[in-house]
């Protein structure tokens, strides 16, 4: 007889109503063992052959949990019984095969324990780096068109929840806008991100979200009067205001508020196809730019950018610090406590 040490077992082919006593036999093949099964009832006929891939393989088990009986399905040719499930485990690894890494973390603790941290790992790397990479290159392809779609959406759910019209008179509004236009025309190609982008800028005024500003993807940036009447009280000019709008612009200038977005859709798309349902991935982003907090390393390169930027257009940088205090002051001098918009900023002696 062929291949390895035979094991009794009985066949339940769905023509009879028992099991007829057979002999299995597992023979190593290129894709795996080839199950052999012979008939002890009717003579010594030819044992019939069931290659790899017509047998439906039972998963292997701890030897703290091995089952009493066995059954292997063979599919339209019914199923075979064996009573000695360690025999069938030997006769596995005699004909070469192995277990695959699912049932591997099945059946041995540190293996299960190793692909989760892998997986943890591999997560983390994705979440660290390579979202925010991807996200980086594929925004050079957004069209400026749908980034001022986004920021009309977000804008009017942000109009529809909590701001106010501002009570900051005409003149100092129209004095901030020809601060906010001078700091635009120092703006230098070779300091852009995004070489050929060309934002459409707009300074608008909110009232109800405390001592605030942010950017919205596209060119509108948004100042509260929170925030003026925080510097207008600390004493400071209109250079610490002009300070943080120069900030905003380098958040514009890096398009970080569409890179995040377009990040959190990478994650979602990962994670979807990771767990076989994509049916929950929905558009993100008027709902993620209007609780828009951006990541540290996204602050810092906006306060390189608003530094380099102030210079080139002659407004000094020592009254925006004292604002940045006078905000971290008002907080309460913690970072957990800060305003969302600054929450991931790094701290203010720092910067």
């Amino acid at each position: 007889m062929a291949g390895g040490a035979p094991i009794r077992a009985a066949w339940f082919d769905g023509r009879v109503g028992r099991g007829r006593e057979v002999l299995v036999v597992l023979e190593p093949g290129p894709k795996g063992p080839t199950l052999l099964v012979h008939t002890l009832e009717g003579g010594s006929a030819a044992p019939q052959r069931f290659p790899h891939a017509e047998v439906q393989w039972p998963a292997r088990w701890s030897a703290r949990r091995a089952p009493s009986r066995l059954t292997v399905g063979l599919g339209l040719h019914g199923s075979i019984e064996l009573p000695d499930p360690d025999a069938w485990q030997r006769a596995l690894a005699v004909a070469g095969a192995r277990p695959g890494l699912a049932q591997r973390m099945q059946t041995h603790l540190p293996v299960l324990v190793a692909v989760l941290m892998a997986v943890a790992l591999g997560l983390f790397l994705v979440i660290r780096h390579g979202a925010p990479w991807a996200a980086a290159h594929l925004t050079r392809h957004v069209p400026l068109e749908w980034e001022l779609a986004l920021s009309r959406e977000a804008l009017a759910q942000l109009d529809g929840r909590v701001p106010q019209p501002s009570r900051v008179s005409a003149e100092r509004q129209a004095a901030l806008r020809v601060g906010f236009d001078a700091l635009l025309a120092n703006l230098d190609a070779g300091s852009r991100r995004y070489a050929s982008y060309a934002p459409r800028y707009s300074l608008q005024f909110r009232r109800g979200l405390g001592a605030n500003a942010f950017a919205l993807p596209g060119g509108t940036v948004l100042l509260t009067d929170e925030l003026l009447e925080l510097a207008e009280q600390r004493g400071l000019p209109l250079d610490a205001v002009l300070g943080v709008l120069a900030h905003e612009i380098g958040h514009v200038e890096h398009r970080h508020g569409t890179r995040m977005v377009i990040e959190q859709g990478v994650l979602n798309i990962g994670l979807g196809l990771m767990l076989g349902d994509v049916s929950s991935l929905v558009s993100l982003g008027g709902t993620l730019l209007t609780g828009l907090a951006y990541k540290r390393a996204h602050e810092s390169e906006s306060d390189c950018f608003a530094l380099a930027l102030m210079a080139r257009a002659g407004v000094p940088s020592k009254p925006m610090g004292e604002l940045l205090q006078a905000l971290s002051v008002k907080a309460g001098g913690d970072a957990a406590d800060l305003p969302s918009w600054l929450s991931s900023h790094p701290p203010t002696p720092e910067r």
